[in-house]
């Protein structure tokens, strides 16, 4: 199936496209626990870094945990990963999971509906 219409599609605004991050990421046999603070540690904290659009942690039935992420743009998740909260997670979030994590990102096509202000 080709997909040369999507490879031609563009937005309207010169804003940058925002990014998102997904995927699963599966406990060691008894870490579930420690693998759900460790990253229910980083939700409030990032949602509250400039260009969060959205944050959310996720736990499946089968135990997976599924983290949702959006960002305003690439150089926001940038500045995101290099803050000393996430390179604390990442020296410590290993030894708690059953192989690599399943990560996907991309950059979102549709259209971000605007925000209000209440």
């Amino acid at each position: 199936m080709s997909h040369s219409n999507v490879d031609r599609m563009t937005t309207t605004s010169d804003a940058p496209a925002p990014v998102s991050l997904y995927g699963f990421l599966t406990p060691k046999p008894g870490h579930a626990d420690e693998l759900r603070k460790l990253l229910m540690d980083l939700v409030e904290p990032s949602r509250g870094h400039e260009g969060s659009l959205q944050y959310h942690l996720h736990e499946q039935e089968d135990g997976r945990f599924f983290l949702y992420e959006v960002w305003r743009s690439q150089e926001d998740l940038d500045r995101h990963n290099a803050t000393p909260l996430l390179r604390a997670f990442m020296e410590a979030v290993f030894e708690h999971l059953e192989g690599a994590p399943e990560a996907y990102s991309g950059v979102m096509r549709s259209p971000y509906p605007p925000a209000t202000v209440a």
